[in-house]
């Protein structure tokens, strides 16, 4: 095995780290936006629905 192909192999492993880093860290953070995203449409809901339910007790 010469030095251009363990290199090689050092640069394979090193892409494949590299790429499960940085696939956990975008699969995370796209988790955190789509749970953000949720959370946000159940608060718009709740938001209106108590609005509904206080001003129509109050007419």
């Amino acid at each position: 095995m010469n030095t251009s192909t363990l290199w090689t192999v050092v640069g394979v492993i090193a892409a494949v780290v590299i790429a499960w880093i940085l696939v956990s860290v975008l699969g995370s953070l796209l988790w955190f936006v789509a749970k953000l995203a949720i959370v946000a449409v159940v608060a718009v809901i709740v938001f209106f629905a108590l609005r509904a339910v206080f001003s129509g007790s109050r007419s």
